[in-house]
């Protein structure tokens, strides 16, 4: 989001309000120190995709002391826990796991501990908010009826994970029932005690790339003898940027980046190959397979203007859809949240163009999805930035070695908003133990 389009509230130290669903929240109090035990535990002990054991078994292990009826091991680290209350709705919770390759610059005492490893998207806020929330679910089943699945997603960040539940058969064979409806939260570089929402296509589709371009290595002293791939490849970074800029109209929205450059390992030596990869992010699927064709053509058309004898490999690296909210979900769980946090801490922003695979667990369903964003950073640093207009320079985002949230009210808020969206699907109390 960015501050010249979004009017962002300002968020107290305490968010919760008097019409909250008092029974079913009230332990929370007393579980907090535990939860924030957790996660500062899991903020030093970072794990990248498909390796996230050790958050898997702890997950596994609190959902099993829950009442849960747990399945580990989906897609290698995937834990899902199912606690059946009678008849009404299956509503998914779900929360995303792994790290990234981000060395920790954060300074605190509870900073990473893996050398290149850090939670710098808060994927620990997540699981740790969908812990919490099962509890306070589990604890108070006489609220509610019906089925709730608590998911905990291993590989979001490749965007993978999702898909990879989805071919171990999560749904195909059973290991979850259907879900009726699948909710989710990430936490964001705004104030805490705030949620923001996204109605319709609310996160891009992003696609990953490698292309490799191939020429003829020689001595740097006779390029004449060669095809030099760094000057291909460096014309088609040059150029692949004109795509949104004069083949994409203004209403559209997309966005190209490259992002890493590799080629020679050597001054005075040219080498045969040089490796580039991009990521494009798209809103529509028309403006997608047209920018996708434009990369593809402006690749092979510098290849061939080098007199390349071979033309580009390109590799798909990852893919996601576009997360699309739906609109009566949307609205029937901010009336939930209006209620518990008071109607001036949602607000509206327009569409990220960060990307999430969430949205296709809900599309293997048939069943409507809510993602919203939960806020994470410091309300006083966080106002004064936006007041200067400094959100880009004075407040990291996510992916930053600096983006770590503060811990309260962010875990309050986000346990109680995962535990207010589920009540508000699930049927009205006296499930059956």
């Amino acid at each position: 989001m960015s501050d010249s389009d979004t009017t962002v509230p300002t968020a107290n130290a305490d968010p919760r309000g008097s019409t909250a669903p008092a029974a079913v929240l009230a332990p929370l109090d007393d579980r907090l120190t535990d939860l924030v035990a957790l996660y500062e535990d899991l903020h030093r002990h970072p794990e990248l995709g498909f390796q996230e054991t050790r958050t898997a078994a702890e997950a596994a292990r609190r959902l099993t002391a829950h009442g849960y009826d747990v399945t580990t091991g989906i897609a290698e680290t995937g834990v899902v826990g199912v606690l059946r209350n009678g008849p009404g709705p299956v509503v998914l919770l779900r929360a995303d796991m792994d790290a990234l390759p981000v060395t920790e610059n954060s300074g605190l005492d509870y900073a990473s501990t893996v050398p290149g490893r850090m939670h710098a998207c808060g994927h620990d806020v997540h699981v740790t908010c969908l812990l919490g929330a099962a509890d306070l679910l589990a604890a108070g089943r006489d609220h509610w009826s019906g089925t709730l699945i608590a998911l905990f997603q291993p590989a979001e960040e490749v965007g993978s994970g999702a898909r990879a539940m989805l071919d171990a058969g999560l749904y195909s064979k059973g290991l979850v029932p259907t879900p009726d409806v699948v909710l989710a939260q990430h936490v964001a570089p705004f104030g805490a005690g705030l949620i923001a929402y996204c109605p319709g296509p609310c996160m891009a589709a992003s696609d990953s790339l490698e292309i490799t371009f191939h020429g003829t290595g020689g001595h740097g002293s006779r390029p004449e003898t060669t095809i030099d791939p760094i000057l291909m490849a460096a014309s088609f970074v040059q150029r692949v940027q004109s795509v949104v800029a004069r083949e994409i109209a203004p209403k559209d929205q997309a966005v190209v980046t490259v992002g890493s450059f590799h080629a020679g390992d050597t001054a005075n030596v040219i080498p045969d190959r040089a490796v580039v990869r991009l990521s494009v992010r798209t809103f529509d699927e028309t403006v997608r397979t047209a920018v996708l064709a434009a990369i593809d053509r402006i690749a092979r058309a510098e290849a061939a203007a080098s007199g390349a004898d071979r033309a580009p490999d390109t590799e798909v690296l990852d893919a996601f859809p576009v997360t699309v909210n739906d609109a009566e979900t949307l609205q029937e769980v901010n009336e939930r949240f209006a209620e518990l946090f008071g109607p001036e801490r949602l607000f509206a922003y327009g569409p990220a163009t960060g990307s999430e695979d969430a949205g296709l667990l809900a599309t293997a369903a048939g069943a409507p999805l809510y993602y919203w964003w939960l806020g994470g950073w410091d309300p006083t640093e966080f106002q004064t930035a936006l007041a200067a207009g400094r959100l880009a320079q004075d407040i990291p985002s996510n992916h930053s070695p600096q983006f770590v949230p503060v811990v309260r009210p962010t875990l309050t808020m986000g346990v109680e908003a995962l535990t207010a969206a589920a009540m508000g699907r699930l049927g009205a109390g006296g499930g059956v133990r």
